[in-house]
């Protein structure tokens, strides 16, 4: 007896999720090897869609050079050279993958950039 009925994509017996139908006349759980005929799925339909974000609204778009160093997240970090706070950072792997983060920060208002290795 099955413990659980509805969706054809889940198993009857443990719901686990079932695999997509193959070459072969059954569709076999991969948890409990509980086996469906593949002819139970023939009246099934499969539909897929794909969305697309505006392209004024993606992150990768920078309206000038000047402002793309300017992105990023604000920290409160004195600038050491106008002795301001805050100052944008982020970080790339500059160095082998054991070793830490290299930190570029930028400064808000005058647009000194230093870097810190942590």
């Amino acid at each position: 007896m099955s413990c659980f009925s509805g969706d054809l994509n889940f198993c009857p017996e443990c719901g686990n999720i079932l695999p997509v139908p193959g070459r072969e006349n059954t569709i076999t759980c991969p948890r409990c090897s509980f086996k469906i005929p593949v002819r139970d799925f023939t009246a099934q339909v499969i539909q897929s869609s794909v969305v697309f974000n505006p392209l004024d609204q993606s992150s990768s778009t920078v309206d000038s050079e000047e402002d793309a160093e300017l992105k990023g997240p604000v920290i409160d970090r004195r600038c050491s050279r106008c002795n301001k706070e805050g100052m944008v950072y982020h970080t790339r792997q500059m160095r082998s993958a054991d070793e830490g983060q290299t930190v570029f920060f930028t400064c808000i208002h005058c647009r000194f950039q230093e870097k810190e290795d942590s």
